[in-house]
């Protein structure tokens, strides 16, 4: 299994950037997929999930009507949309794939994880 994100980079507060997650090896329209972020010093956190056939999607608080995720099942792929970024949102961006439908929030339910591509978003 391999997920390969891209689409990170250094953008203005304010600005919009889109990351892309490139899966390999896996059924893909039965995994749910998820983003998650990490920044220096904290813990990786939720940021966003769809279900594998993505007709539902979560997002945490924080991220919510700025960013927007969705997927084209047809290319393997699972996008992460951000708009109006905030120096706080910058991080290291991982995508994860899992089984099942419930609980997609929760990292420790992924089975398979991207190797990250890192946001920065200045002030």
């Amino acid at each position: 299994v391999q997920l390969q994100a891209s689409g990170g980079g250094l953008v203005q507060s304010g600005g919009s950037l889109r990351l892309s997650c490139a899966a390999s090896g896996l059924p893909f329209s039965r995994n749910a997929m998820g983003w998650f972020r990490q920044a220096p010093g904290k813990e990786r956190e939720f940021v966003a999930a769809i279900t594998g056939s993505g007709g539902t999607t979560y997002y945490a608080d924080s991220v919510k009507g700025r960013f927007t995720i969705s997927r084209d099942n047809a290319k393997n792929t699972v996008y992460l949309q951000m708009n109006s970024l905030k120096p706080e949102d910058t991080a290291v961006y991982y995508c994860g794939a899992r089984f099942g439908i419930s609980n997609l929030q929760y990292l420790r339910y992924y089975q398979n994880w991207g190797q990250g591509t890192l946001v920065t978003v200045s002030s």
